[in-house]
C-alpha cells in the first residue's frame, strides 16, 4: 500500500523585487520632477527671471502632467506595464536631458511641459502594479515603501545634484538625471513581468490572489475603443472618490512646495550657498522618508490586528495632515534651525499621510483602476500648477510667510475632506448605462 506524502510548497517572494523596482522608478520619477527646483536659483540669476516667471516655469510640469492624467489612466488600462513604463521613462528622460543642453526660458518651459506629458501615467501604473502584485494586508506597506522613493532619493541625492551644479553648472543637473532614467528604462523592460508570467511560484500567486490581489487583471482586461459615459459617471459621481481626489490635492500642495520653492527659499530668503542649502534641503526629505515608511507599516499592522480598513488607511493620513499644519509656524521665526525643524515635522506628516494610493486600490471599481487613478492623480496634481504660481504671486521679496499660511489653510481643507467626504472605505460599484441617464441610484454614495 502506497502512502501519499503531501508536501507544502512555500511561496516565493518575487513581489519583493517588484516593490524594489517600483521604488527605484519613483526615485528617478521625483528626481526629474525636482531637479528644476535645485537649479532654479542659478537659472533665475542667469536668465534674470522674476518671482512670477520662476513660478510659471516651476509650474510648467504640472500643466501637462495634470491634464493628461485621464488619458494616462486610459493607457494604463490598455497597455501592459512592461511596455508602457519603459516607453514613458525613455521619453521623459530625453526631455530632461535636453533641458541641460538647450537654454532659454521658452525652451525650458517647452521641455518641462514634455516631462509632464510623459510622466503622467507613472503613478496610475504604480497603483495598478501594487493592486496586481500585493494582497490587501501587504499593500499599504508596499505602497509606503515605493512611495518613500520620492523622499529618500531627494534626501540623498539633492546634496549630490547641488554639488554637481556648484562644481560644473546647472546644465549637468538635467543631463545626469536624464541619462539615469534612460538606463533604468532598459532594465525595467528586461525584468518586469505579470505574476503568472514571472518567476513567482504558484504558491505565491495564490497567496496574492486569495489576499485580494488582482493577479489575473491583465487577462480580464477588455479591449475598449474609448472611455464611456458610464465610466466617467462612475469615477466622477461618487462622494467617496471626490473625497480622496480633493484630499490628494491638499496633501500634494505641501509636497509641491518642497519640490519647487524650498531650495529657492533657503538660498534667497535664508541666504545660503548652494552646497549648504542642498544639505539642509535634504533634512525634511529624510523626515518625510521616516513618515512614509512608518505609515505603510502602521496601516497594514492595524489591518492585521482587525482594525477596520477605513480606520487603518485613513488614520495615518489624517494624523499626517494634522502634523503638516505646523508649517505655519515657519513664517513667524527668524531662526534657520527652527525653520528646518518645523518644516521637517511638517514634511514628516506629509510622508505619514502619503499612503493615499491605498485608498485608490480599496475604493476604485476593479475594471476602472487606471481611470480612477488617473482622475485621482489629475485632481491631486492640480496642486503642481497652483502651488508654484500662487506662492510666486503672494510672497514678497522680504517675507515668505504668506506662502506658509496658504499651504496651512489647504492642509486643513484636506483633513475635512477625508473626515466628511470619504466615509466608509469600500469599493465603489460601477454605474450602468441606465445610471447615467438617471434611471438608477448613483453608485458609491453609501457609507
Amino acid at each position: 500500500m502506497t502512502t501519499a506524502v503531501q508536501t507544502t510548497v512555500r511561496p516565493t517572494r518575487f513581489r519583493v523585487l517588484i516593490a524594489v523596482m517600483l521604488f527605484i522608478t519613483v526615485v528617478i520619477n521625483y528626481l526629474d520632477r525636482s531637479n528644476l527646483s535645485i537649479a532654479m536659483p542659478a537659472i533665475a540669476g542667469e536668465l534674470d527671471l522674476s518671482k512670477a516667471e520662476q513660478g510659471l516655469l516651476l509650474s510648467a510640469f504640472g500643466w501637462t502632467y495634470a491634464a493628461l492624467q485621464l488619458p494616462g489612466g486610459w493607457l494604463v488600462d490598455k497597455i501592459p506595464p512592461r511596455l508602457l513604463y519603459p516607453a514613458c521613462l525613455i521619453l521623459w528622460s530625453l526631455a530632461t536631458f535636453f533641458m541641460g543642453v538647450i537654454g532659454g526660458f521658452v525652451a525650458l518651459i517647452a521641455l518641462r511641459l514634455m516631462v509632464g506629458v510623459f510622466e503622467a501615467p507613472a503613478y496610475p501604473i504604480n497603483s495598478k502594479i501594487a493592486t496586481v502584485w500585493f494582497p490587501e494586508r501587504e499593500r499599504a506597506t508596499a505602497i509606503g515603501f515605493y512611495t518613500s522613493g520620492q523622499f529618500i532619493g531627494l534626501a540623498l541625492l539633492t546634496p549630490v545634484l547641488s554639488w554637481l551644479q556648484a562644481m560644473l553648472s546647472w546644465h549637468w543637473v538635467f543631463i545626469a538625471t536624464g541619462l539615469v532614467g534612460i538606463l533604468w528604462a532598459v532594465l525595467w523592460y528586461a525584468k518586469y513581468r505579470e505574476p503568472r508570467e514571472s518567476r513567482a511560484n504558484e504558491a505565491e500567486v495564490e497567496l496574492i490572489r486569495s489576499g485580494g490581489g488582482l493577479v489575473d487583471l491583465a487577462r480580464e482586461r477588455q479591449e475598449r475603443a474609448r472611455i464611456t459615459k458610464a465610466d466617467l459617471a462612475t469615477v466622477l459621481g461618487s462622494r467617496k472618490l471626490w473625497g480622496i481626489y480633493f484630499g490628494q490635492f491638499c496633501l500634494t500642495s505641501t509636497l509641491w512646495f518642497f519640490l519647487t520653492w524650498f531650495p529657492t527659499y533657503l538660498v534667497e530668503y535664508r541666504e545660503m550657498d548652494y552646497i549648504k542649502s542642498g544639505f539642509l534641503a535634504s533634512l525634511p526629505f529624510i523626515a518625510a522618508l521616516v513618515g512614509v515608511l512608518a505609515s505603510g507599516v502602521l496601516s497594514d499592522f492595524l489591518v492585521r490586528r482587525g482594525v477596520s480598513l477605513g480606520a487603518a488607511r485613513k488614520g495615518p493620513i489624517i494624523a499626517g495632515l494634522l502634523l503638516s499644519t505646523v508649517m505655519v509656524g515657519a513664517g513667524f521665526t527668524d531662526s534657520t534651525a527652527l525653520v528646518i525643524v518645523i518644516l521637517s515635522v511638517a514634511f514628516f506628516g506629509n510622508g505619514l499621510a502619503s499612503i493615499t494610493w491605498s485608498l485608490v486600490s480599496a475604493l476604485a471599481p476593479r475594471r476602472l483602476l487606471g481611470l480612477t487613478g488617473g482622475m485621482f492623480n489629475f485632481i491631486g496634481n492640480l496642486s503642481s500648477i497652483a502651488t508654484p504660481i500662487v506662492i510666486g504671486l503672494i510672497v514678497t521679496d522680504d517675507s515668505f510667510a504668506p506662502g506658509f499660511a496658504y499651504m496651512t489653510v489647504i492642509t486643513v481643507a484636506g483633513i475635512l475632506s477625508y473626515v466628511f467626504l470619504v466615509g466608509k472605505v469600500e469599493r465603489v460599484a460601477e454605474r450602468s448605462g441606465e445610471a447615467v441617464s438617471g434611471k438608477a441610484k448613483p453608485a458609491g454614495r453609501a457609507g
